[in-house]
């Protein structure tokens, strides 16, 4: 295939935001890790990927359950037109009905089409002949996607998923076993629609698939969603970034979590990478930067005594299977001292995310002790939610705490559970739970 889009490759730079310092005894170290990407684009030829096209695939929930109401068929259709409309000259694309199996609506060859005038216009005619019956088997959709995306050499590989319900026609160990296949060959952003769909099933599937997930619960916003989502996804111009992390002897890395834009913990990700070394998958990247906390538990050391805790590198494969390309760098240090105040000072950074990672936990728990009838443990943790969320300024999680329990006090965390609160409101708050708001610098 010709003529495939080459998205512009940004520059990388690493930051490391740490206390240092340890009293005697202390073992463990934290660091906050900001990797940020700038100078990418939608136009010119990659280098760090080879020049490497992009590719996307959108999957298209056409189950029975999206005829009712009528408006979520229609909603899909217009919004899988407007994705069309969005990609780059270049592209390539596939469209993918879901049921309780996958077919290919466009090009329907077993193949991608490039986008252009005449392929955009194919495409919308094609959508147009969606019709809903059938059950949902989301890992045979994802499956048929890694398909498609595999027929061609690309550098992006990217998929978008649209559901309106939960995954009845396939057991859960099926759609894990599709998850664990499909990692690692292509991104996936999940959108479920209305309020009759599984909540952990899409933002595991995100996950899974270093993906967004989000909620759409009129489908008349799902063609602005779409649009934007496919913005984002044409701006990324690197991908199957990794995030290296070397410890020396005796250390041990504990913990690698992203915190911000939202919260993803990579910890159990690891794949070694030579001598005391680890990749930490984090998918592709445009204009962006990310944070991630790093927790290294090092060998005791004398009072005076500092070492290179941890070197963290961003690494991307060659294409061409050569050594791995290195994008930048940062170190964690340790230093141990007797100064109690140098020792015992928490770095602003790490204070901040953890409490965002305390902040996502909480209304996670709140939420499951809401719907398992536990009224003081639900009211004890979405309080404690409110309390973060205020502390940190993340207004958009306050704003949607408020909609589950009425604030008696922000700052105490005291609260009020709301005998009736809409599902869509509920299924927001739960979807967009692990959103971060940026530390202020």
């Amino acid at each position: 295939m010709a003529n495939f889009s080459k998205p512009t490759v940004p520059h990388f730079s690493v930051d490391v935001f740490q206390n240092e310092f340890l009293p005697e005894g202390g073992r463990e170290v934290h660091a906050v890790v900001t990797v940020t990407a700038t100078g990418g684009g939608t136009s010119g030829a990659g280098g760090l990927t080879g020049g490497g096209p992009a590719g996307v695939v959108i999957m298209v929930d056409c189950s029975g359950s999206m005829e009712y109401p009528p408006d979520k068929m229609r909603g899909a259709r217009e919004a899988t037109a407007a994705a069309i409309d969005t990609l780059r000259d270049g592209t390539a694309f596939a469209v993918v009905a879901g049921t309780h199996e996958a077919t290919e609506v466009y090009p329907a060859n077993g193949t991608l089409a490039v986008a252009g005038p005449h392929t955009r216009a194919a495409a919308k005619e094609a959508l147009r002949r969606l019709t809903a019956a059938g059950g949902t088997a989301i890992g045979t959709w994802l499956r048929l996607a890694d398909r498609l995306l595999a027929s061609a050499d690309l550098a992006i590989r990217h998929g978008v998923l649209l559901t309106d319900g939960r995954n009845e026609h396939e057991s859960p160990q099926e759609l894990r076993a599709a998850l664990d296949a499909c990692a690692g060959r292509f991104t996936c952003d999940a959108r479920g629609v209305g309020t009759d769909w599984e909540v952990k099933e899409v933002t595991g599937i995100a996950s899974a698939l270093l993906g967004t997930a989000d909620i759409v619960a009129d489908p008349a916003g799902l063609a602005a969603d779409f649009t934007a989502m496919m913005e984002t996804a044409m701006g990324k111009g690197v991908a199957d970034v990794a995030l290296r992390l070397w410890t020396p002897v005796g250390a041990e890395l504990t913990r690698v979590k992203q915190v911000a834009p939202s919260v993803e913990d990579l910890t159990g990700r690891r794949t070694e990478a030579g001598p005391r070394a680890g990749d930490y998958p984090t998918g592709s990247w445009g204009d962006e930067s990310r944070d991630y906390h790093v927790t290294v538990r090092v060998p005791e050391a004398a009072i005076g005594r500092e070492m290179l805790a941890a070197r963290v590198s961003l690494v991307v494969p060659d294409r061409a299977g050569g050594a791995p390309r290195v994008l930048g760098q940062g170190l964690v240090r340790a230093v141990w001292t007797e100064d109690l105040a140098l020792s015992t000072a928490i770095h602003p950074q790490v204070a901040h995310y953890t409490g965002q990672a305390e902040l996502a936990d909480a209304i996670q728990q709140g939420l499951n002790a809401r719907k398992a009838g536990d009224r003081d443990g639900a009211t004890a943790k979405l309080g404690r939610a409110v309390q973060l969320a205020a502390a940190s300024g993340n207004a958009d999680t306050a704003k949607l705490l408020s909609k589950v329990v009425d604030v008696v006090d922000a700052a105490t965390g005291t609260v009020r559970l709301k005998a009736k609160v809409a599902e869509a409101d509920e299924m927001t708050l739960e979807t967009r739970s692990t959103k971060t708001v940026r530390v202020k610098r």
